[in-house]
């Protein structure tokens, strides 16, 4: 049965994506640069209700009240593609991701990514891509914006922890945006590199925003890194119980809970 509810999930997708896509490509040069973010954020709010009704992914979120009435630098634990779906379904505000400049030239999706405001790195311009990300974040910010970053970089598997890069701390100290860390374990309903879905409710944990005057991008990947970790003890503490709280072994224990 959830090979079927994935598949028929995976067909969603391919029959909903193209026309959704295409119209976006219809309607964004006759739209503002928000309206065109709000439209392509309604396949996110329209995937999340399938995942729902289709699979049985439910979320609660916890400490919504902690994100900033202002510029701000999101930075995420990444377990699954599922938050990147569904947070900019969630998040109050225009969410500005930052990419690989690649992804621009893949078909439908990289499309739509170009004629969004998101920030993109041309990693063929070597030290002048941060300064080049910067500029582009900086001005999406003033615009009303959160940037979002994983700093892992890659999705982990459940219970485990990759290695924080310091890319998004960079960037916040640069630009004096505070971070609002977020802990996330949706990688039980939606394992990395998994065809199939499993039911479940994805608890998000939204921290209160770090500060990062004075600090280096150092110290703040710290924080955030202090933080995101002891949160996902508390919110999943049954995938890390199982490597005895050492991260990294656990693997994709507890799916499908």
């Amino acid at each position: 049965m959830r090979f079927i509810r994935s598949l028929l999930f995976m067909l969603y997708l391919i029959v909903y994506t193209v026309p959704y896509a295409i119209a976006c490509f219809i309607a964004f040069p006759f739209m503002r640069a928000d309206k065109r973010y709000w439209m392509a954020a309604g396949w996110c709010k329209s995937t999340i209700v399938v995942l729902r009704y289709l699979i049985g992914i439910r979320y609660t979120i916890e400490g919504m009240e902690n994100l900033p009435n202002g510029p701000a630098v999101l930075l995420s634990k990444h377990q699954s593609a599922w938050e990147t779906v569904a947070f900019p379904a969630l998040m109050p505000r225009p969410l500005c991701y930052v990419f690989k400049r690649e992804l621009l030239f893949v078909p439908f999706f990289g499309w739509a990514l170009g004629l969004l405001k998101m920030v993109h790195i041309d990693r063929k311009q070597g030290r002048d891509a941060f300064t080049s990300v910067t500029r582009q974040g900086r001005a999406r910010m003033d615009e009303g914006a959160w940037v979002i970053m994983f700093p892992e970089g890659t999705r982990t598997r459940v219970g485990s922890q990759g290695k924080y890069k310091t890319g998004g701390a960079r960037f916040a100290v640069a630009t004096g945006a505070p971070v609002v860390p977020i802990a996330h374990n949706a990688g039980h309903v939606w394992p990395r590199n998994s065809f199939i879905k499993y039911p479940g409710i994805v608890t998000v944990s939204v921290g209160k925003p770090i500060d990062t005057a004075g600090l280096t991008p150092e110290e703040v990947n710290e924080r955030v890194e202090i933080w995101i970790e002891a949160e996902m003890r508390r919110i999943d503490p049954h995938a890390y119980a199982a490597s005895n709280a050492q991260p990294g072994e656990a693997g994709a224990a507890g799916a499908g809970r």
